[in-house]
């Protein structure tokens, strides 16, 4: 039986280890690991939650072979769900690791969350927060895609069908009014066309960017491809999946994947981003 390099990328996302040891702090108490709060967008949808809570419970199981058995994880979100961020914070007494459920660093990492930081920080002076990068890019962003993208192609009956010169993928994100998060999508497209082998891999926007699905699929279809799969490149179920799945099918898409939501891979970039924010606080602190 014929495998496809799709095939075998998910093989290798499935064993795909966690991140080695990441660096701990000492306490009187014996290593010490601040709470980590997740900040994800939020929704009215009820997956979107749900989805993020399961992330959350696969970070916590994760945590311990990274080195920290017991991590503290808490999610908060900037609207439509509770805690909000202040909420969460204000439970907590000493220090705190917030990160950005983002996979761009766009106008929420960049204003939205700092603002809030500062206005906790102000209620709550004695508490040391310590804020993360967003989740992309990474490179085992990469890995979830083909994760998911496999998932879908195996649940179709798809894969290995068509040989990956012949075959063109979109990288579909919700799209952003800031440029140089667009463009992160751009390189991230073009990465992975080149680590993979695809005739090509082309960006597309739900919203606020070009080009939108229609013109994406139409785009693909002109490399010469013959089928056109979707990569989801969104972290929870929502307005913005249902979109893209709804507007790419119906541009005539081969397949649209799920969303990245509680792949292991994700997991692993949240708890890398963790160990980054203590490792800069340790080294801010010398």
């Amino acid at each position: 039986m014929r495998h496809s390099p799709l095939s075998a990328a998910l093989k290798d996302a499935a064993t795909l280890p966690p991140p080695g040891p990441v660096p701990a702090r000492a306490s009187s108490a014996g290593i010490f690991a601040p709470p980590l709060v997740a900040v994800a967008h939020g929704s009215r949808d009820p997956r979107a939650a749900a989805t993020v809570g399961a992330l959350l419970d696969l970070v916590r199981r994760r945590a311990a072979s990274a080195g920290y058995p017991g991590l503290d994880v808490r999610a908060a979100y900037l609207g439509h769900a509770a805690p909000a961020l202040g909420q969460a914070l204000g439970a907590l007494e000493g220090e705190a690791v917030v990160l950005p459920l983002l996979l761009t660093d766009a106008y929420h990492s960049k204003s939205d969350i700092p603002k809030m930081l500062h206005e906790a920080r102000a209620a709550q002076p004695r508490l040391d927060i310590a804020y993360g990068r967003p989740l992309g890019p990474h490179p085992l962003l990469l890995r979830a895609l083909d994760r998911r993208l496999a998932e879908a192609l195996g649940a179709l009956g798809a894969d290995a069908a068509v040989p990956p010169e012949d075959t063109a993928v979109v990288l579909a994100a919700a799209g952003s009014s800031d440029p140089a998060a667009n463009a992160v999508i751009t390189d991230l497209a073009a990465r992975w066309q080149s680590a993979r082998g695809w005739r090509a891999v082309l960006p597309a926007y739900a919203s606020a960017a070009s080009p939108a699905p229609a013109e994406a699929v139409a785009a693909a279809r002109r490399t010469g491809a013959r089928q056109v799969l979707v990569a989801s490149y969104l972290l929870s179920p929502g307005i913005f999946a249902d979109q893209i799945r709804r507007c790419f099918l119906a541009a005539g898409a081969t397949v649209v994947s799920g969303v990245l939501g509680a792949a292991p891979e994700v997991a692993d970039v949240v708890l890398g981003r963790y160990a980054e924010s203590l490792a800069d606080g340790a080294a801010a602190a010398v």
